[in-house]
């Protein structure tokens, strides 16, 4: 339990650092890169294995980044200087100040042994998780940024209320776990929705994509197995709860670490042989295909419709429902026309 605490800790810092690179407004060309996927990776190794601090939520990022070169060491001091971003940067560090402090009361809470003391300073963290969500997911300050920029905050928020779901395993209230793991799966739907509609680039897509990608394969896979394990978990009798509790086998938490497990982006050499088979629209249309099975169905079926209608009987419903997002979107947009 303490490692995966551990984890979201250092996740959440390296994703709010990078919005020093992102800033408010429309992104830079030359921060994109320095804020892809690959990047965090190379960060999150860098904090894991303490060659650089996180410091009130935030990193020296001169010093991670200091053989980018002098255009995004420039970049960094603009942003820095912008009156606007340390209107945000004064929320965030306090929001991940309530984060911090929160952790400090799990960690206590998982080391002692009295009931009462213990499901006391649960409640209180949670409540300190709650006042940090309720910064990080403002909607004030997050329309004020980029779609990376939104995606990067709202990650933060995803780790905030994985930490809660965590408090209420160590209660063993699996009830609670199953439920707030399926919100948690439908509110990384709605915002990966919502980051799609903003954004207004193809340099954007080109970084958002493969993460994005990453985010639907893999993480939300990960809390859906976690939310099968806690349901099945509720349908035990009580005499198999207490044989699962004193053995071996009782069950932790998963927390959402694959998109932050290796160097490989693998996503990125896919986007990079598809991207040149769409376009811009049917690009962010993908985006919203892999987060919503809903979205994709009624695609699918307008495909299906106009495309029975024009001649193309080829596109049977069984044959589209196999199709890859892409050829959906591409599809649905050439009939647009």
């Amino acid at each position: 339990m303490s490692d995966g605490i551990t984890a979201i800790q250092q996740n959440l810092g390296v994703l709010q650092a990078t919005t020093a690179l992102i800033g408010v407004g429309t992104i830079a060309n030359i921060a994109i890169s320095a804020a892809s996927l690959h990047q965090i990776l190379k960060l999150r190794e860098d904090v894991r294995q303490m060659r650089v601090e996180i410091k009130d939520g935030f990193i020296d990022l001169k010093k991670a980044l200091k053989d980018q070169g002098a255009e995004i060491l420039n970049h960094i001091d603009e942003v820095a200087a912008d009156i606007k971003f340390e209107q945000h940067r004064v929320v965030l560090i306090r929001a991940y100040g309530q984060f911090l402090q929160a952790l400090e009361l799990i960690k206590s809470a998982l080391a002692c042994d009295d009931p009462k003391i213990k499901d006391h300073d649960l409640a209180n963290a949670r409540q300190m998780l709650s006042v940090a969500l309720g910064d990080y997911r403002n909607p004030q300050l997050l329309s004020e940024l980029s779609a990376i920029g939104q995606l990067r905050r709202k990650e933060c928020a995803w780790a905030i209320e994985q930490t809660i779901i965590m408090t209420y395993q160590i209660q063993k209230q699996s009830g609670a776990v199953s439920h707030r793991l399926q919100n948690l799966q439908t509110s990384i739907r709605q915002d990966i929705l919502n980051v799609s509609d903003a954004v207004q680039s193809e340099e954007e897509i080109d970084l958002l994509y493969p993460e994005i990608s990453r985010i639907c394969t893999q993480d939300l896979v990960v809390l859906s197995s976690w939310q099968e394990q806690s349901e099945w978990i509720q349908s035990l009798p009580t005499s198999d709860l207490k044989l699962l509790e004193s053995s071996e086998l009782s069950p932790v938490p998963q927390a959402m670490t694959s998109a932050l497990s290796n160097f490989e982006v693998p996503e990125q050499k896919v986007y990079e042989e598809l991207k040149p088979k769409s376009h811009f629209e049917s690009l962010r249309d993908q985006l919203k295909l892999m987060a919503s099975p809903d979205l994709r169905s009624k695609y699918e079926y307008e495909v299906v419709e106009k495309g029975q209608a024009s001649g193309h009987k080829a596109l049977k419903a069984d044959v589209v429902k196999q199709s890859s997002d892409m050829a959906i979107a591409n599809l649905y947009h050439y009939f647009q026309f």
